[in-house]
């Protein structure tokens, strides 16, 4: 039996990039999907594709009204919804602290928080009505260690790992689960500038894109559609409240290789011997 089979979901930012990949992946494991992007024609591209077992939904996550549309879209097609992944966002406003403009901090702000905070609320009731289901959040190795990232970007991100958290803590009982996903450098769109522009330039871009990291390549799509899949899927049945990273190992730590040139210059540790006098 496929992971999914008979669940839907509901991916934003499902056209391209990690939703994209989702996408692909939930449904060759059996899940129906909604694809909701502001992308419109790459979406309904992407639906056609999968065929079947997803329809496209246009939706700007700032905007209540179409969250919720998609939200309907997917009850009204197939009857419940088991899995909200709130994966739209953008790389936001960048500069030093003094220079950001706060209209553009505002939009950085709602689309990275607000965003998600609109598909939980309009994707809870029904969950709760069918007696649960599992919510899926994009955040980022920003929001779980400083300097990943833009600094609003960050902290964007460090508010939806905290949503994530507090929101498992009152929808635990009823059997709904939220997880915040965090990726690493991951070889998309948006973090390749590409976002709207030919996929091949996503390739082009990563050709000097070099990121220290223990496990030595660029980070995926599908490594990170794969860990949403388990978290989509019942065997994360007793999973809430984390945040997952997914990274190579780029937020653990410095890597070994950058350390070992430093330790070589200390003088040896003489170890204390009190018989020695």
């Amino acid at each position: 039996m496929s992971e999914l089979e008979g669940k839907v979901t509901l991916i934003t930012g499902g056209a391209s990039g990690i939703g994209e990949s989702a996408a692909r992946l939930f449904v060759a494991e059996g899940a129906k999907v909604v694809i909701a992007d502001m992308q419109r024609e790459r979406g309904l591209a992407l639906a056609e594709e999968l065929g079947p077992a997803a329809v496209f939904s246009e939706v700007e996550v700032r905007q209540e009204a179409e969250v919720k549309a998609a939200v309907d879209l997917a009850v009204d097609t197939w009857g419940r919804l088991d899995c909200m992944f709130n994966n739209a966002g953008f790389g936001g406003v960048l500069g030093p602290i003094e220079e950001i403009p706060a209209d553009d901090f505002d939009l950085t702000m709602d689309v990275l928080v607000r965003g998600v905070f609109l598909g939980m609320k309009h994707a809870v009731p029904v969950m709760k009505k069918q007696g649960g289901g599992s919510v899926i959040n994009t955040g980022s190795i920003a929001g779980v260690t400083a300097g990943r990232g833009p600094i609003i970007y960050s902290a964007a991100k460090a508010a939806v790992v905290h949503l994530s958290k507090v929101t498992a803590m009152e929808l635990g009982e009823h059997f709904i689960r939220v997880n915040c996903l965090c990726p690493g450098y991951i070889a998309t769109p948006l973090s390749a500038n590409t976002v709207g522009r030919p996929d091949e330039l996503i390739e082009k871009a990563y050709h000097t894109y070099a990121v220290r990291q223990p496990i030595p390549r660029t980070g995926m799509p599908d490594d990170i559609a794969q860990m949403a899949m388990f978290l989509a899927s019942d065997r994360s049945s007793f999973v809430t409240g984390q945040a997952i990273v997914v990274d190579g190992g780029a937020a653990t730590g410095v890597m070994w290789s950058d350390q070992k040139d430093v330790y070589k210059s200390y003088h040896p540790i003489k170890v204390y011997n009190p018989d020695a006098g």
